[in-house]
């Protein structure tokens, strides 16, 4: 990898959790982000199809860590993150099977840490802008003020802004951060796992950044429906059990600001109307976004159980 002269002290390991991948877009993430890190590992949840043949025919230059089943995004995270500080990296990046970096997303991200952490400050994480192909809009960076949810959509390359929490995939974080935070929250399984860890380290005095100069391309959720010329998102009635499950689990935490939980939690209810209304199979999305409401106020928490 070229080093740049700014990254010479610091090793950076990129985590990559798979599912059952699809091998075509693996071996593009693989190729785009081989070059630009000290090392690459791979954290693999259960997957049914030989992920272990395919990394040794594609390449010997990856840490593969299996686990016997899907233990959960947090969980992967946290084994990937544990071989990272083992191997003395200073930084991990984590991803997503379907997320695809720019060639210069590392750089972008890195160098933003360096200036950040020149001026004093405590990085929790740094993310990117990403984009879903099959939509063309990139989400902005969210930050909650008061009672108002602000949506920062970058005027400029050059801005690095301050925001509440990222989503995992794309993200840059001290492993110094990580050994004061603690690492992702397994119980959580999947979902606001990112959110919780990130308000968590702000918490603690951390600061998030979103950095307008780089860029991912990252599929989000299933096929979007489209809605008065919008594209919106929808996951499988599955996802939506633990993201109503995890995002009540967090309301009940006591150190979360309150301002938080109403903002997010407006958001939660639009959600279940939409979600109730608009997606196909309509009834077990409620049924299991109901599910997950209560489980999170009685804390069945981990894996759903059949």
């Amino acid at each position: 990898m070229t080093i740049e002269p700014d990254q010479k002290a610091d090793l950076i390991a990129a985590i990559i959790v798979t599912y059952n991948p699809d091998f075509k877009a693996l071996a593009q993430l693989l190729d785009a982000i081989l070059p630009q890190v000290h090392k690459t590992i791979i954290v693999d949840n259960g997957s049914q199809n030989d992920v272990c043949s395919f990394i040794n025919n594609f390449t010997n230059k990856i840490i593969f860590e299996p686990l016997e089943q899907n233990l959960g995004i947090a969980k992967a995270h946290n084994v990937g993150i544990e071989i990272a500080r083992n191997s003395n990296s200073n930084y991990v990046l984590l991803f997503d099977q379907d997320s695809l970096p720019h060639s210069d997303m590392v750089k972008k991200l890195h160098s933003a840490a360096v200036e950040k952490r020149k001026a004093g400050i405590k990085i929790a994480c740094l993310g990117v802008r990403y984009e879903d192909p099959r939509q063309k809009n990139p989400p902005p960076f969210i930050k909650v003020e008061g009672l108002k949810l602000t949506r920062h959509q970058c005027n400029c390359e050059s801005e690095i802004v301050e925001v509440d929490y990222l989503i995992s995939s794309g993200s840059l974080i001290p492993i110094e951060t990580i050994d004061n935070v603690g690492g992702m929250r397994e119980e959580l399984f999947i979902d606001y796992v990112d959110i919780e860890w990130g308000l968590r380290a702000q918490k603690l005095g951390y600061q998030s950044y979103g950095v307008c100069s780089a860029y991912m391309q990252h599929d989000l959720g299933d096929n979007p429906i489209i809605f008065w010329g919008r594209k919106i998102p929808v996951h499988s009635p599955l996802r939506h059990y633990y993201h109503f499950r995890n995002a009540v689990w967090l309301y009940k935490q006591n150190w979360l600001k309150t301002n938080w939980k109403i903002v997010d939690g407006i958001k939660l209810i639009r959600k279940f109307v939409f979600y109730s209304l608009f997606t196909e199979n309509r009834v077990d999305h409620i049924r299991m976004m109901l599910k997950g409401i209560w489980h999170g106020l009685t804390n069945k928490m981990g894996a759903m159980k059949p």
